[in-house]
């Protein structure tokens, strides 16, 4: 399928039309991965929110965390659920369809429309499975790119991300700074740490130990897929996400309401049951070599590798306006790998604002209801759209 090319008044689609408008484009190529790999187009899946307007100077991108999709602000067809940014994006919120054109696209190697793992390869007719090209983030970010030429967008007003978003949008802002006004990078890093790979590897060790893998050859009919595995990866990785101070609020040591503890394989703990709801809930949207292959791709993320060895060099003499914001409670990425940046930015010269919040909800407190986020996220948009 093709995406429309233009703003939705032009095509003459009603105001409520304009919100959360999905397509997937195939975008010709060859498009030329970081790993060496070449491939012959790629799709990808977006949706988009309010109008482009006559100077096209108000596009917004929001660029997704691992888990995420291109559904921020609308409803997802699989879950039924609200999108997973609604608090940030909508009518109202800091990134607005009234005042803003608004896309998000799935990242190149999801399982959501966009071409990745569960694609089918044009030269056999059959899924790639694990002979997808390895990716990278700057490769997401080159996909995006051709999106915003397809749909005529030169430059971006902002683009903003939190997380592995907040990743892309670094990778925006060093490897596109003449196309990017301003940068929001929330609760993410310049690169990885050593912590980091190593929650992502027991993560792919359990799907990759989940007998249905079968070496990612799990797309043919009656094939079941390793749901067991996902679901301890998600698991896993969830814990990263919250804070201890914020699990033992929500959970402490209460046990599950039964007469007596059952001291086997159930899920005593409310916490544990709760994770387990998360692990499953997960395999009912997303895939798992989907997940190996993203994972793999934040791993390999270092700017300042990218850049000769020294993150200033990524953000030379740019003009873009950055903002960076962090939260106390975040382990996964903690202030200091904000603060990294921000010094970063600071010997490169380049115009940057940076702020730690407080939230007892660990590195998910990007998602969730934080006030003063979004009244910062709001008043940083505003000061740079005038």
């Amino acid at each position: 399928m093709t995406a429309f090319l233009g703003t939705p008044s032009a095509l003459g689609m009603s105001e409520d039309a304009r919100f959360g408008l999905s397509r997937v484009v195939t975008l010709p190529g060859p498009f030329a991965l970081d790993g060496g790999a070449v491939l012959a187009a790629v799709d990808i899946a977006y949706e988009t929110y309010g109008t482009l307007n006559a100077e096209r100077s108000n596009a917004v991108l929001i660029c997704h965390a691992l888990t995420g999709d291109h559904h921020v602000a609308s409803d997802h067809p699989r879950t039924g659920k609200p999108g997973w940014w609604t608090r940030m994006v909508g009518p109202g919120q800091p990134v607005d369809p009234a005042r803003h054109f608004i896309v998000c696209a799935n990242v190149l190697g999801s399982c959501m429309g966009s071409s990745g793992p569960a694609s089918v390869d044009p030269a056999t007719g059959r899924p790639y499975a694990m002979r997808f090209p390895v990716i990278t983030l700057r490769d997401m970010a080159r996909a995006q790119a051709l999106l915003m030429d397809h749909l005529g967008v030169r430059v971006l007003l902002a683009v903003v991300g939190g997380s592995m978003g907040g990743m892309q949008v670094l990778e925006w802002a060093a490897t596109y700074p003449d196309r990017v006004r301003s940068a929001v990078v929330i609760a993410s890093a310049a690169r990885h740490s050593a912590q980091n790979i190593a929650f992502h590897e027991v993560g792919r060790q359990a799907i990759m130990a989940d007998p249905n893998w079968r070496e990612g050859e799990y797309y043919g009919p009656g094939d079941v897929p390793p749901t067991a595995g996902l679901a301890v990866a998600r698991m896993a990785a969830h814990i990263t996400y919250l804070s201890e101070a914020g699990l033992t609020e929500k959970f402490g040591r209460r046990l599950q309401a039964r007469e007596t503890k059952s001291f086997g394989f159930d899920a005593d703990f409310q916490v544990e049951s709760y994770l387990r709801h998360q692990g499953i809930s997960f395999t009912d949207r997303f895939d798992a070599n989907s997940y190996l292959y993203i994972t793999r791709a934040m791993d390999y993320f270092d700017l300042a590798e990218e850049h000769g060895g020294r993150l200033a060099n990524a953000f030379a003499g740019s003009a873009t306006r950055f903002c960076l914001v962090s939260f106390d409670s975040d382990w996964l990425y903690p202030t200091s790998e904000s603060r990294a940046i921000v010094h970063a930015l600071n010997a490169a010269g380049a115009a940057a604002s940076f702020v730690e919040l407080s939230s007892p909800f660990g590195h998910d407190a990007f998602l969730l209801d934080v006030p003063e986020l979004n009244r910062v996220v709001d008043g940083f948009l505003r000061a740079v759209a005038a």
